[in-house]
């Protein structure tokens, strides 16, 4: 039992040094598969567990995969150029309007798709148009930085913005409508101060006047991309291609409202997921006369097998007496009361998502709540503060987030490179605070309205 358990802590560590070292750019699903190998071929985790692994994870793996998909899609419609052009216009030349703009925009997105589609779609939008404002390097920035925090943190209001929320609600037993009638309040509430301070911080970087655009994005990109001789799809005026991204839009919003009725109806959401984004995929044969082929190298897969490979991973220290070991340490502050629970919990994830990465923190947290024995509201609140960690708190390093560890490579792709002096002059004051505060929301939120 030593053996295994040494074994299961050093696969452990390992693994999440090589994911955050990341070296030659190696993708996380690598050593995360490696690790979790090492953790079946050793019979830590046994045939039976797999197949409760696969149980717990599937539909929420195959849930999120389906709405990257739809993000992915919106791309090849010309979205990311209208989305540039539409802020843009909206700015009317401010930069403190522009701040506001995008943040409501990766809000929005998120809610939309999820936190890495949001990520996906977000960041080549800021890209593109910032490039295009021709602003230096200290000015970008702060848009960049406050969009990827903002876009990545909008996935606590509802679960299912976030593969390892969808997972984790698996395990408590919950449904997404109970979390958002629970969550969505304390939690966007939270967003907007979180907003709100990093524009304080951040205010003096931004300009107060934007430059011009030396030409319209919008119509440069489909007048090359969208021409009738090439057998694509033409949309002849600024208004109806805005209609038709309206028209897109609200489809992928009515697909969002279908999964909350699935859920509600206790019918499995990645049939509806699959069926919203296989329609899409049609629809957009139907405009642009275009095989799927391209989404399925564009679509991140390499996050399932990450997912997959790290709930194993975690299994294996539940199964050497992780577990156990937390519930000894976390029974006695149960006794101290709802809120220091909350608190504790949600800074105890913060604490391990920014060391380890929130995935394997939070399925951590979830598990050790899973075997305290406590009443259905208290193990709900308590497990949403522990989203709270997990989504917002995560955020004081770049590491603490699979969401966070896109964004920097599609920075690098574009040969942007943010320091971690520059990160961190945002987040170490940012993040702290906006978790506390949105905990605190949070509890007297479910006092209010549940007790």
């Amino acid at each position: 039992m030593q053996f295994e358990i040494g074994l299961t802590i050093f696969v452990f560590v390992m693994t999440m040094i090589v994911i955050l070292w990341r070296p030659r750019g190696l993708n996380e699903a690598w050593p995360a598969s490696f690790g979790a190998g090492i953790i079946l071929l050793t019979g830590i985790v046994s045939t039976e567990d797999l197949i409760d692994i696969i149980g717990k994870i599937g539909g929420a793996s195959i849930t999120i995969m389906a709405t990257i998909v739809m993000a992915v899609i919106l791309e090849s419609f010309g979205f990311f150029h209208w989305a540039a052009a539409r802020l843009a216009t909206l700015a009317k030349g401010s930069g403190y309007r522009l701040y506001w703009y995008i943040q409501l925009l990766c809000f929005l997105m998120t809610l939309l798709f999820n936190n890495d589609g949001s990520i996906m779609i977000t960041t080549p939008i800021l890209i593109l148009l910032l490039k295009n404002f021709r602003l230096k390097k200290h000015e970008a920035i702060p848009y960049l930085l406050s969009g990827a925090l903002i876009a990545t943190a909008s996935s606590a209001p509802i679960g299912v913005s976030n593969i390892v929320n969808l997972i984790a609600l698996k395990i408590v037993g919950m449904t997404l409508y109970m979390h958002t009638a629970m969550m969505f309040v304390p939690a966007t509430l939270g967003l907007l101060f979180m907003s709100c301070l990093m524009f304080l911080v951040v205010r003096k970087k931004l300009p107060k006047r934007l430059p011009s655009l030396p030409y319209d994005i919008e119509e440069k990109f489909f007048i090359k991309n969208f021409h009738p001789l090439k057998g694509k799809m033409t949309v002849e005026t600024k208004r109806q291609r805005t209609k038709f991204m309206f028209k897109v839009l609200i489809y992928v919003f009515m697909v969002r409202c279908f999964i909350f009725v699935a859920s509600y109806l206790s019918i499995p959401i990645e049939w509806v997921a699959v069926m919203g984004s296989l329609s899409l995929l049609v629809w957009r044969w139907y405009h642009l006369r275009t095989s799927p082929i391209d989404i399925l190298k564009k679509t991140p897969w390499h996050i399932l097998i990450f997912a997959f490979s790290m709930y194993i991973i975690i299994y294996g220290l539940q199964n050497v007496g992780l577990t156990a070991f937390l519930v000894q340490i976390f029974e006695p502050i149960l006794n101290k009361g709802l809120l220091s629970a909350s608190i504790v919990m949600g800074g105890l994830v913060s604490v391990l998502s920014n060391i380890f990465n929130n995935h394997p923190a939070l399925m951590i947290g979830t598990i050790t709540l899973t075997e305290l024995g406590l009443d259905p509201i208290t193990l709900k609140t308590i497990y949403l503060a522990s989203i709270v960690g997990s989504d917002m708190g995560a955020l004081l390093l770049p590491i603490g987030t699979l969401a966070s560890l896109i964004w920097m490579h599609i920075l690098k792709q574009n040969k942007i490179k943010i320091r971690w002096k520059e990160y961190l002059h945002v987040t170490l004051l940012v993040i702290p605070l906006a978790t506390v505060v949105t905990l605190l929301f949070l509890y007297y939120w479910v006092q209010l309205v549940f007790n």
